[in-house]
Order: C-alpha cells, then sequence, then structure tokens
C-alpha cells in the first residue's frame, strides 16, 4: 500500500464538479479555507512511493486504474494531500496536478462521503 486515509468532509461544489467536470480536488484536512468549497478533505498520511501508472486508487468501495500521473502530482500530493483525481481516463495528465483515472463503474457522489477509504495501491 502507497497510500491510506479516510474522507473527512468535503465542499459544496464538490458534486458540481465532479457531475461538470468528472473530476475531485483532494486536499488534506486543513486546507486553505478558500478551497474547501471545491475540495473532498481527507485525513493526513504519508504517500510511501510515487504514485504511477498501473497503481490502483480506491475511494470507498470502488476501484480505479491510473492510467497517467501529471508532472506535479506526486510533489503536491506527498506535501499537501492534493491532487486532482481525473475520472477521464487517457494516456496523458490533462494538467501538472492531475490523476488520470479509469474503472469499471464511474465514480459517484454517494462515493464520496466522510468516513469512507481513500487508498493508493
Amino acid at each position: 500500500m502507497k497510500y491510506s486515509s479516510e474522507i473527512v468532509s468535503y465542499g459544496v461544489d464538490v458534486k458540481a464538479l465532479l457531475k461538470e467536470a468528472n473530476f475531485i480536488i483532494f486536499f488534506n484536512e486543513g486546507s486553505p479555507s478558500e478551497l474547501a468549497d471545491i475540495s473532498v478533505l481527507h485525513t493526513k498520511s504519508e504517500l510511501l512511493n510515487d504514485i504511477q501508472v498501473g497503481d490502483t486508487v480506491i475511494i470507498g468501495t470502488k476501484s480505479f486504474t491510473v492510467s497517467a500521473v501529471g508532472s506535479e502530482a506526486c510533489r503536491t500530493f506527498s506535501e499537501l494531500g492534493h491532487a486532482t483525481f481525473n475520472f477521464s481516463g487517457g494516456e496523458e495528465a490533462y494538467m501538472p496536478g492531475h490523476i488520470m483515472l479509469q474503472g469499471e463503474k464511474e465514480i459517484a457522489f454517494e462515493d464520496i462521503q466522510k468516513g469512507a477509504k481513500f487508498q493508493i495501491f
């Protein structure tokens, strides 16, 4: 396991971002207040190894495969628990802080609940 955490809260705009842009912005709990409305906050944990293509990300009960990692994503995730997890798949990250994911089941807002696990293998 590279990372194990738990969702502690989410902002009022998370549902709209997921629906309209197909991504979730994660931050460690205690993130800057100006970002809280658009973010899913999770317990702080140590990233044991860099996130790589082929890794598995678990959010709640759903599993996704990492298909691309942006050039800044591992650094910001390690330092701040911050990355944009984009569910569009693809072999190239849209932005330097994006981690692209693909899975057999779509993520739903109901998967992003307080207490849900957030893990990377």
